[in-house]
């Protein structure tokens, strides 16, 4: 069916082609005026002025064109064509000669190729007329286009997707939710095979789309999340203004249903059960529970609160932000013996309420919490919890001071004991009665030492003393009178020797380390000692001061410079209690203002101080004194190096340091060996053991044979080695104990013998053999250095040799 209507569109197309190309494009000429050509130009021109001109109109070609053969396009044409072919037609431009072709004698244009117009609507060509044999224009060059014809060959196609959208639920019906929207690349001018229409292929019962706009709208007014949170809606766009034979696509459009708080919390159960200890303290929780709600997000949001009297002073909830949780905690103490179970009303309701879906119900609920007290052993309590007593400081040892009574709350009632704890009075100032509670003094109490003591008392039970209870208790210690008054320093004044009668000196006050509760009252006179006194009188102010005046006329301190003025002090009691104190008055002179100027005890003090100049040469005596020190040090410290030095040269003087290479066998005066050869015995050796001539070591022997014989180290059995070791001995014992001489010496120890040399060793040490014995012509091979040393020897051997022939 669909390839019949596709024939069927082709037919109706080529005959509207046919019957405009009958109208309206043919070509015809026209007289122009020389506007439109060159001037002059003979290929043109035709009886002096008349030219030719080319006049067009659009071409039309259809496009996914699907026949075998060429389509045709068009015909161009000239008037002066005669049909004799002597004319040739040819076009240039977009396509030429590869889209479109033309015949050069008849100027038929048809397409070689399918064309598409969703790629390119027109093409913009050229056309010619030449003459065949001069190849001369005959015609201006004119523009022409080929428009290609539109047919419907694109479906609408939805570019923006997938399409997401969303609604509230419960909304009502017509509730706008989105817009779809189809593009079609067919031409929109032409026809009806850009207008598109929409409808719903999918979800229809819940959604509805406008034809025109493509704006989809709720169908119904229940849309319920809780039931069904998305819907999954088919949208189809048709072209053809949605008539038959035109294109469709769709898509899907996805729309979520959001929430609204139309649904109340409900607690899952109507009671719920918990127990605690009564001794969680305050702030301990007790358990959880939740309300449930169908909604989500901050449509769930919940708060929670105790709804009875009783719960309310009791308990306390709060709700947990993360899990909506109402958390039920302790607010005050338990005691299972008041009250073993209470019962709590908890009430939980939406934070948000919208108040459209205020007439679906009430937006809370409530439930009932149970909580058991549950019984453990508890310490004793103290009743009542007064924690301040008093004692008198004169109280005696043992004196009670107030009894602390504690009972066990638990329904046993068990005994009670108490105790002090010691690390709060480690002086055991207080001692307590197990059994009573009474608290007795243990030492003599001085309030003035210390005024209030903080005791803590335990109170345990008698069969089980992990059960303790403290109570910190405050001790004052009331005031008694038992320390008299005294002058609050050691007053001393000064008086002027032109001084008149009733003149101030000096205001007394005193101090005193009690604290009566009235306050004090302190009384000023002279000492008995002192009623004899015309010199100076005291006067007591009433307000616990008094002043001292002066009395007569004048002071000579020539005569007396200090007056000892003795002052009786008496407290208002009870008891009263006294004491005597001296005031010291200095006579000095004053100037004619009454300033003082000097006093003895001043001049005393200036006489005593040092000027700058006895400063400055005290300064140098000591400076002197440890240049000289210093001087003596540096002495004897060098005078001890000097004596180091000289051992160390007596002790060096033994000691051969050779640093330089000897001269070998040829150098036999650079060391004198006598100095050596003294110390030792260099005895001979015969030939032999045994044997040999009785003329051999004779006293005829030859003197210059002895001095090339190989000299042979024997030890003699009587050397005595002990000068030297205790030589040796004694320097090194002086170098350990001198600390400032270096380290000249040093030891070497040789742990590790080599192999033996190849090389047979000249020592005539441990050498037993007589040189006889020996051949030492193996020296001559051994270079210039031992030639004289292969010459003595050898000399030495033929010489043997000699005497034994």
């Amino acid at each position: 069916m669909a390839k019949g209507l596709q024939g069927f569109l082709w037919t109706m197309l080529l005959l509207f082609c046919a019957i405009q190309e009958l109208g309206s494009w043919a070509m015809h000429t026209a007289v122009e005026g020389p506007g439109l050509g060159e001037p002059g130009d003979p290929a043109l021109l035709a009886g002096g002025r008349v030219k030719r001109g080319w006049v067009w109109n659009q071409f039309f070609v259809v496009e996914e064109y699907t026949g075998t053969e060429p389509l045709y396009v068009g015909k161009i044409h000239s008037d002066s064509d005669e049909g004799d072919g002597s004319i040739k037609y040819t076009i240039s431009g977009e396509g030429a000669g590869t889209i479109f072709l033309i015949d050069e004698i008849t100027g038929d244009i048809h397409a070689t190729e399918r064309l598409d117009r969703e790629q390119k609507t027109f093409y913009t060509l050229r056309a010619q007329a030449r003459d065949r044999q001069t190849d001369q224009l005959l015609e201006p060059e004119s523009e022409f286009i080929i428009k290609v014809q539109d047919i419907n060959d694109s479906e609408p196609r939805f570019l923006e997707g997938p399409y997401i959208g969303s609604v509230a639920e419960l909304s009502p019906v017509g509730t706008s939710v989105m817009q779809v929207m189809a593009s079609d690349a067919d031409d929109p001018t032409y026809g009806s095979s850009a207008r598109v229409v929409y409808s719903v292929l999918e979800g229809e019962q819940h959604f509805t789309v406008d034809s025109k706009t493509g704006v989809i709208r709720t169908a119904v007014a229940d849309l319920d999340r809780e039931t069904q949170d998305r819907y999954e809606v088919v949208i189809r766009a048709t072209d053809m203004a949605g008539q038959l034979g035109g294109l469709s696509g769709s898509t899907t459009v996805t729309i979520v249903v959001t929430d609204v708080n139309d649904n109340p919390p409900r607690f899952p159960q109507k009671m719920y059960q918990f127990s605690i200890v009564e001794t969680a303290p305050v702030g301990t929780a007790i358990g959880r529970v939740k309300a449930e709600d169908s909604d989500v997000g901050e449509n769930t949001d919940m708060t929670y609160q105790v709804k009875d009297e009783e719960g309310v002073e009791m308990f306390k909830v709060t709700t947990d932000s993360n899990t909506q949780e109402a958390v039920i905690t302790v607010q005050k103490p338990l005691d299972y013996e008041s009250k073993k179970v209470h019962t709590v009303v908890v009430e939980a309701l939406n934070k948000f309420v919208d108040p459209r879906f205020v007439d679906l119900g009430t937006f809370r609920d409530q439930t009932i919490v149970r909580v058991s007290v549950l019984d453990v052993d508890e310490p004793p309590e103290f009743r009542p919890p007064s924690n301040l007593m008093e004692v008198q400081e004169d109280a005696h040892v043992g004196s009670v001071v107030g009894v602390v009574t504690a009972l066990d709350p638990d329904t046993a009632n068990h005994p009670v004991r108490y105790a002090i704890d010691r690390s709060t009075d480690a002086e055991r100032i207080f001692d307590i009665d197990a059994k009573t509670g009474a608290i007795v003094t243990g030492k003599v109490l001085d309030r003035e030492t210390a005024g209030w003591h903080n005791i803590t008392v335990l109170a345990m039970e008698a069969d089980n003393h992990s059960q303790v209870s403290r109570a910190s208790l405050r001790i004052r210690i009331l005031d008694v009178n038992d320390n008299p008054p005294e002058l609050a320093t050691p007053y001393e004044a000064a008086v002027c020797e032109d001084a008149k009668p009733g003149q101030l000196i000096q205001t007394i006050s005193v101090v005193d380390r009690d604290e009566p509760q009235s306050g004090h009252r302190f009384y000023f006179t002279l000492a008995p000692e002192a009623t004899n006194n015309h010199h100076f009188s005291l006067l007591d102010i009433q307000d616990n001061t008094a002043a001292v005046h002066t009395q007569r006329v004048g002071f000579n301190r020539q005569e007396q410079d200090v007056y000892l003025l003795p002052i009786l002090v008496v407290d208002s009691g009870p008891p009263a209690l006294s004491s005597t104190g001296t005031l010291t008055i200095r006579v000095c002179g004053c100037d004619s203002n009454g300033a003082i100027q000097s006093c003895n005890s001043t001049a005393y003090v200036v006489s005593a101080t040092l000027s700058p100049g006895a400063l400055i040469a005290l300064l140098v005596c000591v400076l002197i004194l440890v240049v000289l020190v210093l001087l003596i040090l540096t002495l004897k410290r060098h005078h001890k190096s000097h004596l180091t030095s000289e051992d160390d040269e007596d002790m060096r003087d033994n000691v051969i340091k050779y640093n330089d290479e000897g001269g070998g066998e040829q150098d036999t005066e650079a060391y004198d060996m006598s100095a050596l050869r003294s110390l030792y015995d260099f005895s001979e050796i015969k030939a032999g053991d045994g044997g040999g001539g009785p003329g051999e070591g004779g006293p005829g022997r030859n003197p210059a044979s002895e001095l090339h014989a190989l000299p042979q180290w024997v030890q003699s059995p009587d050397l005595d080695f002990s000068v030297f070791r205790d030589y040796i001995c004694r320097k090194v014992e002086q170098a350990d104990e001198d600390l400032s001489v270096p380290p000249y010496d040093s030891f070497q120890t040789y742990a590790f013998e080599g192999s033996d040399s190849p090389v047979p060793s000249l020592s005539s040490i441990n050498t037993w053999s007589s040189g006889s014995e020996q051949d030492f012509s193996y020296l001559g091979g051994w270079g210039p250095r031992f030639r004289q040393l292969a010459a003595l020897y050898a000399g030495r051997r033929g010489e043997e040799d000699s005497e034994e022939s």
